[in-house]
């Protein structure tokens, strides 16, 4: 699969109006396409400069809204963003950032209950050996 990349998730929603907003008013996405066909209507959005776009979708069965988890989105900066997720009513004041050798996060929940890490991840390379021996 080389050469392969993602380019888009399915975001399982039961109101795309209300998950549109959410995700534009609080996450910062933009539009790339909305519009309804005879079957389905699609809603994708992009985080600016990203290459994976999200379709807020409607029409999968086997895919009910709020079973997505731990997708992540990466921030460069988590406490700017912890401040701008709490403006916009995203995340409630008493969550704290969590940290690991991997990055420092918080999780957030869409209108549906999809949930999302968003993550300043850690620079330069990791060591998880003493995260491993704890394992055991």
């Amino acid at each position: 699969m080389q050469g392969a990349r993602i380019s888009g998730i399915a975001v399982p929603v039961s109101n795309p109006d209300r998950a549109k907003a959410f995700y534009i008013g609080a996450l910062g996405f933009e539009v790339e396409m909305d519009q309804s066909g005879p079957a389905m209507r699609w809603v994708i959005l992009r985080l600016p400069g990203s290459e994976v776009a999200i379709t807020l979708a409607t029409w999968f069965e086997t895919l009910p809204p709020g079973s997505l988890r731990g997708t992540v989105i990466s921030v460069p900066d988590i406490e700017v963003t912890v401040q701008q997720l709490r403006a916009a009513g995203a995340l409630e004041d008493g969550t704290e950032i969590e940290s690991a050798p991997w990055g420092r996060w918080v999780t957030i929940e869409d209108p549906d209950g999809n949930g999302w890490i968003v993550q300043q991840d850690a620079g330069g390379p990791v060591d998880l050996s003493q995260q491993l021996s704890r394992r055991g």
